[in-house]
């Protein structure tokens, strides 16, 4: 697990991650930057590396598509965190290696759908702040 600034994320399946592909602590240093973006410095997340039967089956409960798919998020706690108190638990990230074309850009916007943005319905503001946050990392 990691804590940047009070977020903590924690990277559950690291072992399913490719060799030569991002680290696990190169994937929760993106994961914070996708939450700080949107102004979000402290709690909980989790990133889940599934395979692709799991995330199927994840899909299939909870979407109602039994296929396998790159990235699914979980919120828990919604709203606004006003700082005091325990941070708050943000929920679970799951992303699929062998589905996603780029696991980095997987984490980002799985963190950006975890803290309530919506690409299929915001006019294109996620996928441009995912753009902008990714934007030089090669």
């Amino acid at each position: 697990m990691a804590t940047a600034e009070g977020l903590e994320v924690e990277l559950v399946g690291g072992g399913l991650l490719p060799a030569g592909g991002p680290t696990a602590a190169t994937l929760r240093r993106w994961a914070q930057r996708a939450a700080a973006a949107l102004g979000v410095r402290r709690g909980h997340l989790a990133i889940h590396v599934v395979d692709e039967g799991r995330i199927a089956d994840l899909n299939g409960r909870f979407r109602g598509k039994p296929t396998p798919t790159d990235v699914l998020a979980f919120p828990i706690d919604e709203g606004e965190d006003g700082g005091e108190g325990p941070p708050p638990e943000l929920g679970d990230v799951f992303i699929c290696p062998s589905r996603c074309e780029d696991i980095t850009e997987c984490v980002v916007h799985g963190v950006l759908h975890l803290l309530g943005m919506d690409h299929e319905r915001d006019g294109g503001e996620m996928l441009a702040l995912q753009a902008e946050l990714l934007k030089g990392r090669r």
